[in-house]
């Protein structure tokens, strides 16, 4: 793979990944709060399984390029690159799944504001991703 096409696919998978995440954070997460409790489990399944479908393949070919990009042009750049990737792994698992986790089993105000907090660590790390990875290309 020529060293072009595995940087501007890291930095476009990032920038689609910096999109979804504003796009979670500022309109589907905050609408939680408007979702009636009766309809909240149905809503909250809907949302965690389909989004799933969308940021999972997406943040394993994002790690996959930031290791392979490491791997083969070691220096300063690339490793932050991964070290935000695995930021981004890291509060994803420790923040966002268990608070999912909680609102699987109904709606809780204090665990979506939560969610929204933790998930706002990861909008910042996003944003620095494609920040690092326009770095590298330059």
């Amino acid at each position: 793979m020529s060293f072009i096409l595995l940087f501007y696919s890291n930095l476009i998978i990032s920038s689609i990944l910096l999109g979804l995440i504003l796009v979670i954070h500022f309109v589907h997460y905050q609408s939680f709060k408007f979702v009636d409790s009766v309809e909240f489990v149905k809503f909250h399944t809907f949302h965690v399984k389909n989004i799933s479908f969308l940021v999972l393949p997406l943040m394993i070919a994002e790690a996959a390029t930031a290791i392979i990009i490491c791997y083969s042009y070691f220096s300063v750049l690339p490793l932050i690159n991964l070290l935000i990737v695995a930021l981004i792994w890291i509060t994803t698992f420790l923040f966002q799944v268990p608070s999912h986790k909680k609102l699987s089993a109904g709606k809780s105000i204090p665990e979506i504001e939560k969610l929204i907090a933790g998930n706002l660590i990861r909008v910042y790390l996003w944003l620095f991703k494609v920040i690092i990875a326009t770095l590298i290309i330059l």
